[in-house]
C-alpha cells in the first residue's frame, strides 16, 4: 500500500526504546533514511525512553528489530502485537506492532 494516500500520523508498528540511547537513535535513523517505504510518524519522548511511530510493520518486525539485537548485543528485544480492527474490503483483521529494545 501507498504510504502517500494516509494521513500524517498513521502507523503500523510502534518502536519502544528503553533507555534511548543516541548511538541507538542514530543507527535506527541511518537504517530509516535509506528506505522509501518506511516514515516516522511522530516521536514521543518519554520518562523512560522514547516512542518511535513507524508506518511499516514488517520492516520494525523483521528488519529492525533483529538488526537492533545484533548491533547491541546487551539488549533485550520483545515483539507483540494487538488486534486494531478489521479491514473493510478484505474483511481481514489488522494488528499494529510493538518492538521493545530494552537496553541493560
Amino acid at each position: 500500500m501507498k504510504s502517500e494516500n494516509r494521513h500524517p500520523e498513521y502507523y503500523e508498528a510502534i518502536l519502544q526504546l528503553r533507555p534511548a540511547t543516541d548511538e541507538v537513535i542514530d543507527f535506527i535513523r541511518e537504517l530509516i533514511i535509506k528506505r522509501d517505504d518506511v516514515k516516522i510518524s511522530k516521536v514521543v519522548e518519554l520518562k523512560t525512553g522514547i516512542d518511535v511511530y513507524l508506518t511499516n510493520q514488517r520492516f520494525a518486525r523483521s528488519t529492525l528489530g533483529p538488526m537492533l539485537k545484533r548491533k547491541f548485543k546487551k539488549g533485550k528485544l520483545t515483539v507483540t502485537r494487538s488486534l486494531h480492527s478489521r479491514n473493510r474490503l478484505t474483511n481481514k483483521l489488522v494488528y499494529r506492532a510493538t518492538v521493545l529494545f530494552r537496553l541493560e
